[in-house]
């Protein structure tokens, strides 16, 4: 972990509890999955697929983003995290709101308790938002990064003020535009703006490290995150204002070409690499972000008046595909250097300790591999088939594949001290 500032690590209690609970929605999420998933085939708007996509997108990929920003942020820019105590304060809500919203999706129940549950997670992503900017606000190097961290916070705002008021609408029906055009635009704004500038960033710091490659080519990051928020500020203008449809296609195009500014920076990186053979996590993190591209090559069906069953193949490419595929990989890239350092750091070049790889089960990590892997073919011809068989073999591989997940990752957090 060279070029980063390991004394500036947050407190444990910061961190650890959103990787804990964020395990546990992994698991939650793929028995609601076991439960459900056939409802998949069906419209996109039903009580129980919303809870499965926000048990996923809520109580999985932003709980871990959390957790690994609050460590992550403070050690990249070299500043201490501005508050523990609030950071801790941000989980508490954004768990007991993922928990309410997911429970009232569940069982349809609209009105009050749908909007306390979005209240709680918007709050939670103010406070992200606060304790970012505070934290980096004075840093006056790695400015390519701290727009991504920045924007990516700022469109998390925006994505969970949007929510909360589709929840509140629900309930009272004061919007003048259609329900389902405004979910499409709070579902790309969480995407695009959220999901996908904040891995950008982290994995423009991150991946160099984890490849040991260098490269000068940073002027690609700040076009990178122009193309990025000049498409999503498009989108959204022309989104409120028309129906989505074939026009999308060309602020879709704009988002691509930034993500492909970043790409040239992260392969030039690669080719210039002095660690040539990828291991597990980096080759978990090559599945993602060939998800992502299969996510963009499905952009044109999905846009059709008639999208069909095209919009959930989407939505399996997404969050199946990119979103947990880079969470599977970097936990084990992130997690055991930070219960390692919290653990050893003061024994370091005094006594012999285990390296953070030796922190989890290499075994568990290969067949975690492999699920994952088998687990998206089966889930991607399932629902591009309609094959409800191959449906419910996918949900069985999911929840193995999150049994495999928490136990590595209990492993990890669980770890006692060991020094000669």
């Amino acid at each position: 972990m060279a070029h980063i500032a390991i004394h500036k690590s947050p407190e444990a209690y910061a961190v650890l509890p959103f990787f804990i609970t964020a395990g546990i929605f992994f698991l939650l999420f793929s028995f609601l999955l076991v439960f459900s998933g056939g409802q998949l085939f069906g419209h996109h708007f039903q009580p129980k697929v919303l809870a499965i996509v926000h048990s996923l997108a809520l109580g999985w990929g932003t709980m871990v983003i959390y957790g690994a920003a609050y460590q992550l942020v403070p050690v990249i820019f070299e500043r201490s995290l501005r508050s523990s105590k609030l950071a801790f304060f941000s989980y508490i809500l954004l768990t007991s709101g993922t928990c309410v919203l997911i429970y009232s999706f569940w069982y349809f129940k609209i009105g009050l308790l749908m909007c306390v549950g979005g209240l709680l997670i918007t709050l939670s992503s103010y406070l992200y938002f606060y304790l970012l900017w505070m934290t980096t606000k004075d840093v006056e190097h790695l400015f390519e990064l701290r727009l991504y961290f920045t924007f990516s916070a700022f469109w998390l705002c925006f994505t969970t003020t949007l929510g909360l008021l589709l929840a509140i609408n629900l309930a009272h029906g004061f919007l003048t535009k259609s329900h389902l055009d405004i979910l499409k635009l709070h579902a790309h704004v969480g995407i695009v703006g959220w999901f996908l500038q904040l891995i950008l960033g982290a994995g423009a710091k991150m991946l160099p490290m984890f490849l040991l490659g260098q490269s000068t080519k940073t002027k690609w990051l700040y076009v990178s995150v122009i193309l990025i928020n000049l498409g999503l500020v498009l989108f959204l203008l022309d989104g409120y204002n028309h129906p989505v449809g074939l026009r999308s296609l060309t602020f879709g195009a704009i988002v691509l070409l930034g993500v492909v500014c970043w790409a040239v920076f992260v392969v030039d990186c690669f080719v210039h690499r002095a660690r040539k053979v990828l291991d597990i996590p980096m080759k978990h993190s090559f599945i993602s972000f060939l998800s992502l591209l299969f996510a963009f090559l499905t952009l044109p069906m999905v846009v059709r008046p008639e999208p069909g069953n095209w919009v959930n193949l989407y939505a399996v490419w997404v969050f199946f595909g990119w979103l947990t595929g880079i969470i599977l990989g970097m936990t084990y890239k992130t997690l055991p250097f930070m219960i390692w350092n919290w653990r050893y750091k003061d024994l370091n070049g005094i006594k012999k300790i285990p390296l953070p790889k030796e922190l989890y089960s290499q075994r568990l990590l290969s067949i975690q591999y492999y699920l994952y892997l088998v687990a998206l073919v089966v889930m991607a011809v399932a629902v591009a088939g309609q094959f409800r068989w191959a449906l419910y073999c996918a949900a069985w591989l999911w929840a193995a594949l999150a049994a495999v997940y928490v136990v590595n990752v209990g492993k990890v957090v669980f770890h006692q001290r060991k020094s000669k």
